[in-house]
């Protein structure tokens, strides 16, 4: 008989510039973990709230909000790319593609782009990757490229240090054309009356009101989303060694802030919008942990057309979420996240 101890995950000195990986599993978006997380993350947008609105739109049922097609496409990768992370330091070029509804299935493949050691820490270097999350029927619900804090399992480990491009992945958003048939007039009551496309201005900030706090929850939430990075949910671990680790602590998993921050915006910006378009970048600038709370703002950085679609219009925002702490004395406001976000919005004079 004999007892055996498995590696789950890669080290840094694992990857290969060039290798295509097809993670484990899927994952289907079920009522019920599309419920959790869009009541948990204050996703007001009745696209994902009420299914005849959604179905008068055009949609085949409910819409998974942006944040969580992201969750579902990141967490399906960590395994494989980030199990023994240490963080996850930037998104780039995140587009979203063909709408999801409850009851698809998301699988996800990654490209790994450059593997680069640390100059300054031996155990440490960055992982820099392409992911890509697909539909049931082949067809792309997301793409982005993120770098990642990857720990060497053997600090005198030679890492292969070359670099490959990415692939053209075709991703553009699409949601069901407008059609004058409808009776979009009808359920104008169901949304925000100030949240039309004609409503925004090139330089207003909104500071949305809401905040939410991030309780140990983060741990089930994490978990559901098979998400298995053990800085997340392994406190043991941490123990042994906390000055290894961000904060000494566990540490909430970026796509919960990331969904919270989308969540408290909605309601000011994309309550009437019919989906996501692009982020240019995003990154984590400070940790969240267990007891933060989470507060967002969107500067609107630019209104503009958008390509091929009269009924609706483009915005261009930064979105920034931040938390308040003691210290000395006085209350400090920290910013934990940031993110160039482009909203497609309805206009007013086509839907309402």
């Amino acid at each position: 008989m004999a007892t055996i101890r498995k590696q789950h995950g890669h080290y840094l000195e694992d990857f290969r510039p060039g290798s295509l990986l097809r993670h484990k599993g899927g994952k289907t978006i079920t009522d019920g973990l599309f419920t959790l997380f869009t009541d948990f993350s204050f996703t007001p947008n009745p696209l994902s709230k009420n299914v005849r609105y959604a179905r008068a739109y055009g949609y085949r049922g409910l819409v998974v909000p942006p944040g969580l097609v992201m969750g579902v496409v990141f967490s399906q990768s960590v395994e494989d790319i980030s199990e023994n992370a240490r963080a996850n330091l930037e998104y780039i070029d995140m587009r979203f593609g063909v709408p999801v509804c409850v009851g698809d299935t998301l699988e996800a493949e990654t490209l790994i782009l450059s593997v680069k050691p640390s100059t300054k820490n031996p155990n440490l270097g960055v992982v820099h990757v392409q992911t890509t999350g697909r539909n049931q029927d082949g067809d792309v619900v997301l793409t982005f490229q993120r770098k990642v804090q990857v720990w060497k399992k053997d600090p005198s480990a030679v890492v292969d240090d070359r670099e490959v491009p990415p692939r053209e992945i075709a991703c553009a958003f699409s949601a069901p054309a407008y059609d004058p048939k409808r009776s979009y007039r009808e359920l104008v009551p169901f949304s925000s009356p100030d949240t039309y496309f004609e409503d925004f201005t090139a330089g207003d900030v909104y500071e949305h009101v809401r905040g939410r706090v991030i309780t140990t929850d983060h741990i089930m939430l994490t978990g559901i989303l098979d998400n298995t990075s053990q800085v997340h949910c392994n406190q043991w671990m941490i123990d042994q060694d906390p000055e290894r680790f961000v904060g000494g602590q566990l540490i909430v998993f970026g796509g919960i802030p990331f969904q919270l921050c989308l969540g408290l915006s909605s309601a000011d910006v994309a309550d009437n919008a019919l989906g996501d378009v692009r982020y240019a970048t995003g990154r984590h600038t400070a940790p969240s942990f267990a007891g933060d709370t989470l507060f967002a703002g969107t500067e609107v950085r630019a209104t503009r057309d958008l390509p091929g679609r009269a009924d609706l219009g483009l915005l261009d925002t930064v979105l920034r979420g931040h938390k308040f702490a003691k210290k000395n004395g006085a209350v400090e406001k920290i910013e934990v996240f940031y993110l160039e976000r482009e909203i497609a919005v309805k206009r007013r004079s086509h839907y309402a």
